[in-house]
């Protein structure tokens, strides 16, 4: 047994909070996380794995339960690590993630908004349009499981379907379960990236050995049965190829800007189409967009932010580090008419990543970056000498930090934050944060 394993004596407590993770907070004489647990509810728990700070601990009854617990609509909640608050209601995990942001601000970053804007929600099922879930045959049990990982451990669990997943992948596990358990190469797809366009839905398996004739012809028998189509990846990003005829058109549109998007299955696009919609529509009211405005985009993807600032601004100037999602911004940028969008490739975290789009003079910034954040670049961001800055993120604690050293160290005040509901029933946190230059 390993020594941080435990063997202790079941317990009772009440539950004080929820932790990053998503799982019940009791501080007793050492505190336990309780994975399943809600704050509020007395409840019986057993520690099960030491660590220096705290143990985690095992769910063995709810003896008081909350008013917020619900049911979940997933039979696969608890095994699957896909999400962590499935029996916690809607109303109640954004009010959690928006605690976890009021938190992260004071104790990381020390500071407060002047106004707390009010939460983003949408609907809670079937809205996750990218995903990518392993795929293991498994010999002892004759059959292939695809899906998210276990909680907290590395093994694949066995779905048969899955709540979040857009249509038509919420209900393409089984079969593809049973696709790929009846391929000759089944002990060598390893996963499957899920692209889920406005019209057509891709899968992208990565095959690690070159696929024979009957198996992809079962490929191309499943693309015809349930309308999507399938990739084939043998090797890095570069390798992958559509299974037959030519690329499909995926893009995805912002209706309320006159906007669509091409991109490519393995891109990086918002997981939730409708929420990212609302998202782009808080963050150019909080920029506060004129006529005259040149705006900096930066970590600009494929144009997301960028070509709907452009319907305003005199100019927008968008900078990020993957040539590949470069190239779709500037095509982006042609196929919908907009000849006021420039777009560079760099690495913002360099020190002289972007230097010559960072020379420029801009009125407005826009921050998306990815879960590091973006400290590297927030000197050059502060002597552009911009207004007003709007920074989205995806995780609390590097926007905390990056917003106290741009309000104690660079000249800024904050303004207002929130959260918006991106990745319902799961642990992540999105938010945006409004700033401007001090007098």
């Amino acid at each position: 047994m390993s020594r941080n394993r435990l063997t202790a004596a079941p317990e009772e407590g009440v539950v004080a909070a929820l932790n990053h993770d998503g799982a019940g907070v009791v501080r007793e004489a050492k505190t336990a996380f309780v994975a399943g647990a809600l704050p509020g509810e007395k409840i019986r728990y057993q520690r099960t794995r030491r660590h220096r700070a705290y143990d985690e601990a095992q769910l063995l009854e709810v003896l008081e339960p909350s008013a917020d617990r619900v049911t979940p609509r997933c039979a696969h909640f608890g095994v699957c690590g896909g999400c962590a608050l499935q029996h916690l209601s809607p109303e109640a995990q954004i009010a959690a993630k928006a605690r976890e942001l009021v938190d992260n601000l004071a104790r990381i970053g020390r500071v407060e908004p002047r106004e707390w804007l009010p939460p983003l929600q949408g609907a809670p099922w079937a809205y996750r349009r990218r995903a990518r879930l392993g795929v293991k045959y498994v010999l002892k049990r004759g059959e292939v499981l695809v899906g998210f990982r276990e909680r907290a451990k590395p093994y694949i669990a066995a779905l048969e379907r899955c709540e979040i997943l857009a249509p038509p992948m919420d209900g393409l596990i089984a079969p593809l379960k049973s696709l790929i358990g009846g391929l000759q190469a089944r002990e060598r797809i390893a996963q499957i990236e899920v692209a889920v366009a406005d019209t057509v839905t891709v899968l992208v398996l990565r095959n690690l050995d070159t696929l024979g004739e009957a198996d992809l012809a079962a490929l191309a028998a499943f693309e015809d049965r349930y309308g999507v189509r399938i990739y084939l990846q043998p090797g890095n990003h570069d390798t992958v190829h559509a299974l037959r005829g030519a690329p499909a058109d995926l893009h995805y549109r912002l209706s309320e800007y006159g906007l669509e998007f091409a991109f490519q299955p393995t891109d990086f696009v918002q997981v939730n189409a409708a929420m990212n919609a609302r998202l782009v529509a808080r963050a150019i009211e909080a920029l506060q967009i004129g006529p005259q405005d040149r705006v900096l985009d930066l970590f600009c993807g494929l144009g997301n932010f960028s070509l709907a600032i452009a319907r305003t601004a005199r100019e927008v100037v968008g900078i990020e580090g993957e040539a590949g999602l470069v190239a779709r911004a500037r095509a982006n940028a042609a196929r919908n008419g907009i000849e006021n969008a420039v777009f560079h490739v760099a690495d913002l975290t360099a020190a002289d990543g972007g230097a010559v789009a960072l020379a420029g003079g801009y009125t407005r910034v826009l921050l998306d970056p990815p879960r590091t954040g973006a400290l590297e670049v927030l000197p050059r961001v502060a002597a552009l000498g911009a207004e007003r800055i709007v920074y989205v993120s995806c995780h609390p604690g590097t926007l905390a930090r990056d917003l106290g050293v741009l309000c104690h160290d660079l000249g800024y005040r904050l303004l207002s934050a929130g959260v918006i509901d991106m990745f319902p029933h799961t642990n992540h946190v999105e938010s945006i944060a409004v700033l401007e230059r001090r007098a």
